[in-house]
């Protein structure tokens, strides 16, 4: 464990990106590498900025300076400058910004950046060193490149949405942007991989990183249902099609989910319910025979469910090493003692810093975190390592 007044882990220090990205899968990417110690400069669209400024309310600060909560999420330790790509004096500052570094990331539409020499080949062509990551809806090839991509879309498309929801109801999207959250994650897994590579090879990469095939791998479990079952997944609300019971059930005061990952584990819900001869049941004393027969074993443990509050079940349960938990808003999940006792919440000091929330990984004990809050438009000069102007 480091010592408590050790500065935050940087493994990144002295890694240069540029981050040509808007709204959230790139940003995303490049917040990451800056949270690992990277040097992020942030080039903005003069005026206006990244799309999310304005995304608001709520807002962080006040006039013109204020700056919406979307935009904060997603830009910490980033330096932003407003460069026109429109003109010739802007096409050739982010070249020579490309030529001094080690990561380039954007999110334009396929072949936009072509047309001004900005594209891959030709910024490799006087930077071999550089890893350069396009983020798009559908890739750089394939009958769908050319479309614009959208996480709640490609939810739609890539087949989210269709095991999203309840099963007479209408398909629905997941509360956040997770597609594009999980594009950013994945994009700098392979930013990172490149990294590594190029310190044996002394080159860069070409990185295609698509919105849809992120999503259609996150179909995971569900997807390998389709290609070895043969039978096409549906809404189940929170029911889990290879697992029984895992899914929502109602309290005497409100709801809890169950999470019986293992025969083990049912047998202790059995007993700690009250219930022992329910697990010998050869109906349900094994996970295959539990989803065999759910339409009746979920009805029986609802009953019991419903005799005792929240709070007791996860007490009894918790002792009983049965996995489950309160079903929490947002406002109890920022307030949570465990949120608190991981420091995932970041309330600073001074006023001109908004509150965040802490990148989740640790560090010998330690979060890595950047050290400059999300940046006003155009703040900062457009060279490496210049302070704030």
């Amino acid at each position: 464990m480091m010592a408590p007044h050790a500065p935050p882990p940087s493994p990144l220090a002295g890694v240069r990106v540029l981050d040509l990205s808007r709204v959230l899968a790139g940003p995303w990417a490049g917040q990451l590498l800056a949270d690992y110690g990277a040097d992020v400069l942030k080039v903005e669209r003069p005026g206006t900025g990244d799309d999310t400024r304005s995304w608001g309310p709520p807002w962080w600060g006040e006039g013109e300076s204020r700056v919406a909560a979307y935009f904060i999420c997603a830009n910490r330790g980033k330096r932003s400058v407003a460069i026109d790509l429109a003109s010739q004096d802007g096409l050739q500052q982010v070249r020579e910004l490309a030529r001094e570094a080690d990561v380039l990331i954007e999110n334009y539409k396929v072949g936009q950046l072509a047309k001004y020499g900005l594209d891959a080949a030709s910024l490799q062509a006087i930077n071999p060193r550089l890893i350069y990551c396009s983020i798009t809806g559908y890739g750089q090839t394939g009958p769908l490149s050319h479309k614009a991509g959208y996480d709640f879309a490609i939810q739609a498309e890539g087949g989210l949405m269709s095991i999203t929801g309840e099963p007479d109801g209408e398909p629905q999207k997941v509360g956040v942007a997770v597609t594009d959250l999980m594009t950013g994650v994945y994009a700098t897994t392979a930013i990172l991989a490149a990294l590594v590579e190029r310190q044996t090879t002394g080159r860069g990469r070409e990185i295609d990183a698509s919105l849809f095939d992120v999503q259609v791998a996150m179909l995971a479990n569900q997807g390998a249902n389709q290609l070895i079952g043969g039978k096409t997944p549906t809404r189940m609300g929170n029911a889990h099609p290879n697992i029984v019971p895992y899914q929502v059930f109602p309290t005497r005061d409100g709801h809890m989910v169950l999470a019986v990952g293992n025969d083990g584990q049912f047998t202790r819900l059995c007993d700690a319910a009250g219930q022992s001869a329910i697990s010998r049941n050869a109906l349900y004393s094994t996970n295959p025979a539990r989803v065999e027969n759910r339409q009746t074993l979920v009805p029986l443990i609802t009953g019991w469910t419903l005799q005792r509050d929240t709070s007791d079940w996860m007490s009894l349960l918790d002792q009983a090493g049965v996995p489950c938990s309160p079903i929490l808003d947002v406002a109890h999940v920022m307030e949570h003692p465990h949120v608190a006792a991981r420091g995932l919440r970041l309330q600073p000091s001074d006023t001109r810093t908004p509150p965040m929330i802490a990148n989740p990984m640790l560090f010998d004990g330690q979060r890595p975190m950047a050290d400059l809050p999300p940046p006003p438009l155009d703040a900062h000069l457009a060279r490496w390592l210049q302070a704030s102007s």
